[in-house]
């Protein structure tokens, strides 16, 4: 595989998580009104992002393939935990 390949195949991989890691602090915003957050946007996107990734590889590893609704679940769940903490004055 050459490398570009390869490069293509983990930003396909860690997508979910990027987008979810943008769109949980923005849905956030949203539903929690003018409420002060702990940590600024960009954290809290490098925070969401951190853990779902993370929940995809242990997802691939558990489960011996990618794209699992189990996986896409954990990651969802796991991530709102992680902004309910930041959101609540958890430092990072």
């Amino acid at each position: 595989m050459a490398p570009i390949d390869l490069f293509i195949h983990l930003l396909n991989f860690v997508a979910p998580a990027l987008w979810l890691a943008l769109l949980v602090p923005l849905t956030s915003r949203i539903l929690m009104g003018k409420r002060p957050l702990a940590l600024v946007f960009p954290k809290q996107v490098a925070i969401n992002f951190i853990v779902s990734a993370t929940v995809l590889v242990l997802g691939l590893w558990f489960f011996g393939r990618d794209g699992k609704m189990a996986t896409y679940t954990a990651m969802v769940l796991i991530s709102a935990t992680s902004q309910w903490l930041v959101a609540h004055g958890w430092r990072a």
